[in-house]
């Protein structure tokens, strides 16, 4: 026989204060696991929405990121003449060579000396259509002029970045005619300008970085990989776009991820203890009822599971404090330095319904272990003790 779950919710209802401090202690543990987890979360997101499936990514062999590959102009030629390169509706190949470039920028605030690192890519208007997931807030720079359009990620945190504004990089202004989205992607975190006047301004000759172009068929990765490898005249490799950029999030996010439950860790040994000192207390006061449930026959596995079944109810109340407590700061933008690059990327805290789960059972855990020897010491406490 089971002691009835609404006996330990009235006994929680009679101890307000202590019951609400120790759910308090909870849900700031939870809070900042759920932040924790959320900003991890929200930087693998920027990089994974990074790139199209039926998008390739070419650079130089052995290349670990585009600020360290070049592709000549002939490479460029070469790689546009190969058949699994889509055509667009002008009858041209959809391909993007691109230069990858990281300059300082100044930033918005009361410090007018402070700068960042950020990505300024050189494009060709086949990008535009390349990336579907693009959109913009005005129009595109035109050809021969010093135009740029920047990330929508970019504008509150830098300065001169509004549209009809003038930003000054690489020894000239550019004039900011449009703004972009990218599906939350790590492309709004930088600056794109034509081609041809990057690689003047930077004096890069007419060598790119990277190309990329839309696949033909988007199953048909492995043979147009396999036909740019072994190419005699090429000297590349090949990548599925959206892939590369998942694969550039996978250590800062690991570290992330980590800190998260490294702090948490040492958190929830405090929440733990909050939680034992509780459940030592209601026991304490309580030993006449405990005494009354076993002289009524009630197996003392019965009286364990119901104390840790009133520990886990007070970690339940502040598990769902702790979410409510974190929401808010989901789709706050943040950034932090892409380690591949070393400039800034601007993303937004992403708190999933998984990671809010994630959260209620990570305090349900709590005051089960918090509850477990107060439940303990109360199902082996003998009767006669007890109705003393």
């Amino acid at each position: 026989m089971k002691i009835p779950l609404i006996y330990n919710v009235r006994s929680v209802l009679q101890r307000p204060v202590s019951t609400a401090f120790t759910a308090l202690g909870i849900a700031l543990v939870v809070a900042v696991f759920v932040a924790m987890l959320a900003l991890a979360n929200g930087f693998a997101s920027a990089l994974t929405k990074t790139g199209g499936d039926d998008n390739v990514l070419v650079m130089r062999k052995g290349a670990d990121s585009e600020m360290s590959s070049g592709i000549t102009k002939a490479d460029v030629n070469t790689i546009s003449s190969f058949p699994q390169v889509a055509v667009g509706s002008d009858g041209k190949p959809m391909i993007s060579p691109e230069t990858y470039v990281v300059m300082n920028l100044p930033r918005v605030g009361a410090d007018s000396t402070a700068i960042a690192n950020v990505v300024v890519r050189g494009v060709s208007q086949k990008a535009f259509e390349v990336r579907k997931n693009i959109k913009i807030t005005g129009r595109t720079f035109a050809s021969g002029q010093s135009e740029v359009c920047v990330g929508e990620k970019l504008v509150a945190r830098y300065r001169n970045t509004g549209m009809g504004e003038k930003l000054r990089f690489a020894g000239r202004d550019w004039l900011v005619v449009c703004h972009f989205t990218a599906a939350g992607s790590s492309f709004e975190s930088e600056v794109w300008g034509e081609l041809e006047q990057f690689q003047g301004a930077m004096r890069g000759g007419s060598g790119v970085q990277s190309v990329t172009f839309r696949l033909k068929d988007p199953a048909a990765f492995e043979d147009a990989q396999r036909a740019l490898t072994s190419d005699q005249r090429l000297q590349v490799d090949a990548h599925r776009e959206s892939q590369y950029y998942a694969d550039q999030s996978k250590l800062l996010g690991a570290m992330l991820s980590f800190l998260a439950i490294m702090i948490t860790s040492i958190m929830s040994v405090g929440a733990i203890f909050g939680a034992v000192n509780t459940m030592y207390a209601s026991i304490s006061s309580r030993t006449p009822e405990i005494a009354v449930l076993l002289t009524l026959g009630f197996k003392p596995r019965n009286v364990l599971l119901s104390f840790l079944a009133e520990s886990a109810v007070i970690a339940l109340m502040g598990g769902v404090l702790g979410c409510l407590i974190a929401l808010p700061i989901n789709g706050v933008v943040t950034s932090t330095t892409n380690w591949s690059s070393f400039s800034e990327i601007a993303f937004a805290f992403r708190i999933t319904p998984t990671l809010l789960a994630s959260g209620v059972v990570f305090a349900v855990v709590m005051g089960v272990v918090g509850g477990f020897f107060p439940a303990r010491k109360a199902s082996k406490m003998p009767v006669v003790q007890a109705l003393r």
